[in-house]
């Protein structure tokens, strides 16, 4: 993989701006964390060279000074509300966040019930969070937030929060998934901090935009494109150009609120520490890219990838025509065709000249190679082991997998797990009877460690995929599109 991101450089960069920024504030920083601190794989597949874990990195150089906060929408609790990445509920979520956390060897502070209304089921994960032994605040809805300043910056707004606890100069307020509530936590904690006469400071740490990149910068788009569900669009922060002369680039969110946040700095500090948005932020990977060329055409693939993903969500029902005719957009405007991603053209022939759904994964040296339905095999399944045939110098027409070992899985599938009669391997079996294969195979050994080279490696299949073929495949790292259409026409789909 070509590297276009140095991840070494950005680690040490953005350590040492987040210093400052607690310095800046006279020793406590509230650091709200935008997007993903775990696995951000949107960053390391538009930014080759970014690490996925890069934040916790660069957190764990920080965990003396740093202390985590975690907040929920009591509503979302109440609701149940589903991150659709990972198909938890945010309240499971949030656990999930703890234990990673800990494990990363991160304090967890505590945890913030934001718009507490005695919500039934949020009263009792109160109780459970505080059996688990974690310290848990209440933060109620205000009456005019956030227009009514004057109510918003006193007793009966902020005032009436709970106040956090906190011990440590740097505070990282960070939550399951978006409207949680983050902002609005670490804007109370000033007020309360204000009025015990610490002198805090608040700080937004958004990997995208890149500010000091182009408006029409791929890498900029690829973010619009990943966020075209939430109608965000990236714009020129006119309050930095007003102040500086100098053009950065935002998102309408932020450039919306600024007023009003501007407005409540004033209210506490008696003037507002930051003249545009984009001050807030402390974002240093555009400082970081070691080559452009390589990002744009990693970007560029990405809105591709994402203009499928949108087809196949409204494919299925999840979301309307906006995110598709957005992204559509998007692509005209940046004048990406779909040819630039072969694995298309090549997965759509494969599919014609079968009648059968097919598949096909461009390796690293350029060579496209496909897979088709068989009786036994699915297309995703043919595929992935021609790759790793291909990655471990195995002749095609070598059969990896005996068909002694595939008979007593489909019996297995059929006769006693309730699967229909057309049932074909997923790709979990196969690789659990590849694995067994291997055992006494040579060439099923050296195939099975093949797995790790699939990494980044671009896949199109001509139908969409199982929920189980899916996620093996993002497992595996493959970056994998489908088209917009199911494989058979029945009405409920596994």
């Amino acid at each position: 993989m070509q590297i276009g991101f140095d991840n070494a450089k950005y680690l040490k960069m953005q350590s040492a701006h987040i210093r400052e920024r607690i310095s800046q504030f006279g020793g406590k920083l509230y650091l709200e964390f935008g997007g993903k601190l775990f696995d951000d794989y949107h960053a390391s597949r538009v930014l080759p060279g970014f690490m996925p874990d890069s934040k916790i990195t660069m957190l764990q150089e920080l965990k003396d000074q740093a202390e985590i906060v975690i907040v929920i929408n009591a509503g979302d609790i109440e609701k149940n509300k589903v991150r659709g990445d990972l198909g938890i509920t945010y309240d499971e979520d949030l656990l999930r966040l703890v234990d990673a956390f800990t494990g990363k060897g991160l304090y967890v502070g505590s945890v913030v019930l934001t718009r507490f209304s005695g919500q039934p089921s949020a009263v009792a994960y109160e109780k459970k969070l505080q059996s688990l032994g974690l310290n848990v605040y209440r933060h109620y809805p205000i009456p005019g937030y956030p227009a009514d300043i004057q109510t918003v910056v006193s007793d009966e707004g902020y005032g009436r929060n709970d106040y956090i606890e906190t011990s440590r100069p740097l505070v990282v307020v960070t939550a399951p998934g978006p409207g949680s509530g983050k902002m609005a936590t670490c804007l109370s904690q000033l007020y309360h901090e204000n009025k015990r006469g610490v002198k805090a400071g608040y700080a937004k740490f958004e990997t995208f935009p890149v500010w000091n990149l182009d408006l029409n910068h791929p890498v900029n788009l690829a973010y619009e494109a990943a966020t075209a569900d939430l109608d965000d669009v990236n714009m020129i922060d006119p309050f930095h150009l007003q102040a500086y002369k100098e053009t950065c680039i935002n998102y309408n969110r932020d450039v919306e609120v600024f007023p009003l946040l501007r407005s409540i700095f004033d209210e506490i500090y008696g003037m507002s520490p930051y003249k545009s948005p984009t001050d807030m932020g402390v974002n240093m990977v555009g400082n970081c890219i070691c080559n452009d060329e390589v990002c744009q055409k990693a970007a560029r693939q990405e809105i591709i990838r994402r203009y499928y993903a949108a087809l196949c969500e409204r494919r299925k029902g999840n979301a309307g025509d906006d995110p598709v005719y957005k992204i559509e957009l998007l692509m005209k405007k940046s004048r990406i065709p779909l040819t630039e991603r072969p694995v298309i053209a090549a997965a759509l022939e494969n599919a014609e000249k079968t009648g059968a759904p097919a598949a096909a994964m461009q390796m690293e040296d350029g060579r496209i190679l496909t897979g088709r339905t068989s009786a036994l095999l699915g297309a995703s399944s043919a595929l992935l082991l021609n790759a790793l045939k291909y990655l471990a110098g195995i002749a095609d027409d070598v059969k990896l997998i005996s068909p002694k070992i595939i008979a007593p899985i489909m019996d297995l599938k059929i006769d006693h797990l309730g699967s229909d009669n057309t049932s074909l391997l997923h790709l979990n079996e196969l690789l659990i009877a590849l694995a067994i294969a291997g055992v006494t195979d040579d060439k099923a050994k050296a195939a099975i460690d093949q797995l790790e080279n699939l990494r980044g490696l671009e896949v199109h299949s001509s139908v969409i995929l199982s929920q189980i073929d899916e996620g093996v495949f993002k497992t595996l790292g493959c970056n994998l599109t489908c088209e917009p259409t199911y494989e058979s026409n029945k009405l409920y789909h596994k």
